[in-house]
């Protein structure tokens, strides 16, 4: 914060910076703690992040053979028409979480697995490798959906961190330090003027005495 020599200072002045520093310092506390929880958080999930990534991609090598098995079983028509004899359909429902001060989304899912006896194709004529396919289609899309929500997750909370880190940064770097120095120049042309008005009171004094 620049101020130009010929300024003169009044104590409000010195007493509204020392303010104003208190309040930044007090800021910067409080973001630091805040950026150092949101990074313990996106760790924690972090952990959650990879688990559901393997489970995801297990989940995917199964569906996938199961559906090939199927395929080569009962043939590619049957296994499409039994696809598409399911008269149900998933119902997915997003709401919103506070998450440290970081809205995130809470996803919902229903009807995404279904009994053997309400998918819709018959029973009978069918192998229980279609049913094997299905239930392993329906694992996988409740692995994408929980994958979904924990990297939109991740995403926001590395914004929000990238974000309080440059506040930090900014505080800690430029605004406590310009305060800092307005701080000192004032006091010192606080005290470069009582010495000044020292100097002329004696003056007028010494005049007196003679």
């Amino acid at each position: 914060m620049a101020i130009r020599d010929d300024v003169k200072p009044t104590r409000s002045e010195l007493l509204a910076i020392k303010k104003k520093i208190a309040i930044s310092r007090s800021g910067h506390k409080l973001l630091k703690m805040k950026r150092d929880g949101l990074i313990m958080e996106f760790f924690n999930i972090l952990e959650s992040a990879k688990e559901v990534r393997e489970t995801f991609m297990e989940q995917y090598r199964r569906a996938h053979e199961a559906i090939a098995v199927a395929s080569a079983v009962e043939g590619s028509f049957a296994v499409r028409s039994a696809s598409f004899a399911l008269t149900t359909h998933p119902e997915i429902e997003m709401k919103l979480k506070n998450l440290m001060g970081v809205v995130v989304p809470e996803i919902q899912a229903n009807g995404i697995r279904t009994p053997v006896d309400e998918r819709g194709y018959g029973l009978i004529g069918t192998s229980p490798y279609i049913d094997d396919a299905a239930k392993a289609y329906e694992e996988l899309v409740e692995s994408i959906i929980r994958a979904a929500e924990i990297e939109t997750t991740m995403k926001k909370l590395l914004d929000e961190i990238e974000k309080t880190k440059r506040r930090v940064n900014a505080l800690e770097f430029k605004v406590i330090p310009e305060l800092q120095e307005a701080e000192r120049f004032i006091e010192l042309r606080l005290e470069e003027m009582e010495r000044e008005n020292t100097f002329r009171l004696k003056k007028i004094k010494d005049k007196k005495e003679k």
